[in-house]
């Protein structure tokens, strides 16, 4: 398992007790009957949205395979989403990866997979971004790794200065992408960017 993954079960009862709560608190009637069933959507919309709480991203990238040559391996648009821990909204968009094989490589879906894993937790963009990159670079152990997020957030979109077209941009890197900013460009023009 990856060093930060911590297993948590979805407890669905206080879920429901914390939704019917909310409900009151704003004014709402949890026995209205357009709200009756809310709680248990919820709750189960929960146990999806959060669902990489009790899984370990490692176990996807784990399936590599040998591959000679040393050139860049970059996977684009891959679509996530995630929560913000800050206001519980969510933030959506696309991350791109590269890094440069060390004899061996990961599976096509693999990546994505490990995406998903750390982007269905509550996150903020920018540590999303870093577990991506250290799980890569831990579990493939290539010769350096990049990964670049852009995302809308909904706690901007829909709320504060309510800007819906700004995206954020965060960028982690390591090993020969932190040494040789040549590499970094390649990135770049291979995700489109």
């Amino acid at each position: 398992m990856g060093k930060d993954t911590i297993i948590r079960e979805i407890d669905e009862e206080k879920i429901k007790k914390a939704v019917c709560l909310f409900l009151e608190g704003i004014g709402e009637e949890c026995e209205r009957e357009g709200l009756i069933e809310t709680p248990d959507r919820v709750a189960h919309m929960c146990g999806e949205l959060f669902s990489g709480m009790g899984k370990d991203a490692d176990q996807y990238l784990m399936k590599t395979f040998s591959a000679g040559g040393g050139g860049m391996v970059v996977e684009k648009d891959i679509r996530f989403y995630s929560v913000c821990e800050h206001h519980l909204l969510p933030f959506f968009g696309y991350a791109h990866i590269g890094y440069v094989p060390c004899g061996k490589v990961t599976g096509l879906s693999k990546l994505a997979r490990c995406v998903d894993t750390y982007a269905r937790r509550l996150q903020i963009q920018e540590n999303l971004t870093n577990e991506i990159m250290e799980g890569v670079d831990r579990v493939i152990k290539p010769k350096g790794v990049i990964v670049m997020l852009e995302a809308e957030h909904m706690c901007m979109s829909m709320r504060g200065v309510k800007e819906g077209s700004v995206k954020t941009v965060t960028l982690a890197k390591s090993g020969c992408f932190d040494k040789d900013p040549s590499l970094v460009q390649e990135f770049y023009q291979m995700v489109g960017r």
